[in-house]
């Protein structure tokens, strides 16, 4: 290891810092609209469209430039699975790692336009109910992401039932 260079739990910490600031990440905190990301887009249901509940039909890019965000998956950062066969705790690991991908990149939940899940077909229909129940902790509800949720046969690995992947919007 560079000797300049701070450990991985050092770079976390910075990165968990950022993400939500002193609170932990076990106790995420909405994001709140950000004056960044209102100028720099705007998510919002034109009238001819049905009505949408949990999710903007449409999110315009006024400026900035596009974070694409891979799929994440339930994995901590040692690379083991968090919550097998738990969907719930499945969920808040991806959303943990979404949030710190983008707060490494200058990106907050605030920043986020398109969320697109994957989720495994043997999901309950019950269990639905915890994606938007974890969601809304991260993301702004009164003016959410646009999203697409799919069901899948299953995910690369047998263990994962759910991944997803984000799209950002920072300033130029």
């Amino acid at each position: 290891m560079n000797v300049n260079e701070p450990s991985s739990s050092t770079r976390r910490d910075v990165i968990k810092t950022a993400l939500v600031g002193s609170a932990t990440l076990a106790a995420p905190v909405a994001a709140a609209p950000s004056d960044r990301a209102s100028r720099n887009f705007r998510l919002y249901d034109p009238d001819k469209l049905p009505p949408s509940t949990g999710f903007s039909q449409v999110a315009e890019i006024t400026r900035g430039k596009l974070l694409y965000i891979a799929g994440q998956v339930p994995r901590n950062a040692a690379g083991d699975l968090v919550g097998k066969g738990d969907f719930r705790a499945q969920l808040e690991q991806v959303f943990i790692n979404l949030g710190i991908a983008a707060a490494d990149a200058g990106a907050s939940f605030a920043d986020i336009v398109k969320l697109n899940y994957y989720c495994v077909a043997s999901i309950e229909p019950a269990q639905q109910r915890a994606v938007v129940e974890v969601r809304d902790r991260y993301v702004n509800t009164q003016s959410p992401p646009v999203s697409t949720f799919v069901f899948v046969s299953r995910l690369v690995h047998p263990d994962w039932l759910v991944e997803i992947e984000a799209v950002a919007v920072l300033p130029s």
